[in-house]
């Protein structure tokens, strides 16, 4: 059967979220699909959709519902038919998706590692005992704890230019962001330093963009499989089945990172308590195809070693 490829006239629609990095995320995915089907980029619309996540900013997301606070007006939209696919960054997504959508589709990983922002000090080592740092993220809150214990950390919510201008503002002396968001925005002029994943392992999923579709559309799945990586898509199957057994969510500091050399895959994950007083870590090499099964594995060992209670707020 002969694939109906979207037109200026009736164009595929692409959900994303409003902020810069999403947009650039959105429009990667165009430009990719464009490229692959040799399509003009008036045969796509990005339709811009607002999600909870977005619009309440005044608290942590612990407070407010974890992941899905950035997913689930899209994927309403998507089931409704009002847009074809979605464009996720997936450190935001949870492990299972509603039913009637898959998620099975990788562009290319960017950088994985975290980076220091600051516009007057050089690193971590650098900061002052006492020194404000901000960040929204519990795994970065309870990685930095763990590290410099002497330091005092605050709510830090909004998108990559919110956060920039909060550190401008004096809000705090640095923060964390992805080095990804920063290398797909092309923003080099940003006081940064990479923190290599040997001294901070980043989130599960970090640096990979995701999108979404509807599980009966055949059409939108045959245009996806022509840009989907699949060596990224090997490594979020194992690092995704490694959350999914802790159930991780925005609530929970979870890291991770899977590598692969040839048909080895190597998976690391550490979970640590909420104030940073403690991590367990654990490091496995595997045969690719038995990724998912290490990931879910290594979440087993690791739960088990923490008990019961190693993820209760003491903070």
């Amino acid at each position: 059967m002969t694939l109906t490829l979207p037109d200026p006239a009736h164009p595929l629609k692409i959900g994303t979220r409003g902020s810069p990095l999403a947009l650039a995320q959105a429009y990667e995915t165009r430009e990719r699909l464009s490229r692959a089907f040799d399509l003009s980029e008036e045969a796509f619309e990005i339709v811009v959709i607002k999600t909870t996540g977005d619009k309440i900013l005044d608290r942590p997301l612990k407070e407010i519902g974890g992941k899905g606070l950035f997913t689930r007006e899209i994927e309403e939209d998507m089931l409704s038919g009002k847009i074809d696919i979605a464009v996720h960054s997936m450190k935001d997504m949870p492990t299972i998706q509603p039913e009637g959508l898959l998620l099975d589709t990788y562009l290319p990983r960017e950088d994985v590692r975290d980076a220091f922002i600051s516009p007057r000090s050089g690193g971590l080592a650098e900061l002052a005992a006492g020194t404000v740092v901000g960040t929204s993220s519990l795994r970065r809150k309870a990685q930095l704890k763990l590290r410099r214990p002497d330091l005092e950390v605050v709510e830090f919510r909004g998108n990559l230019q919110t956060r920039l201008k909060k550190l401008e503002d004096g809000v705090a002396e640095a923060t964390f962001l992805a080095m990804a968001g920063l290398n797909r925005l092309g923003m080099d002029e940003v006081p940064k330093s990479a923190i290599e994943v040997e001294d901070m392992l980043p989130a599960v999923a970090q640096g990979a963009i995701g999108i979404e579709r509807r599980a009966d559309d055949t059409r939108v799945a045959e245009m996806l499989a022509a840009i989907h990586d699949g060596p990224t898509g090997d490594r979020l199957a194992a690092e995704r089945s490694f959350l999914a057994e802790l159930d991780g969510s925005c609530e929970t500091p979870i890291a991770g990172l899977c590598e692969l050399t040839g048909g080895t895959m190597r998976l690391r994950g550490e979970v640590l308590r909420p104030d940073g007083s403690e991590a367990i870590d654990d490091d496995v090499s595997c045969a690719v195809e038995d990724g998912a099964d290490a990931g879910a594995e290594m979440a087993r060992k690791l739960l088990a070693q923490a008990g019961p209670g190693f993820f209760d707020w003491r903070t």
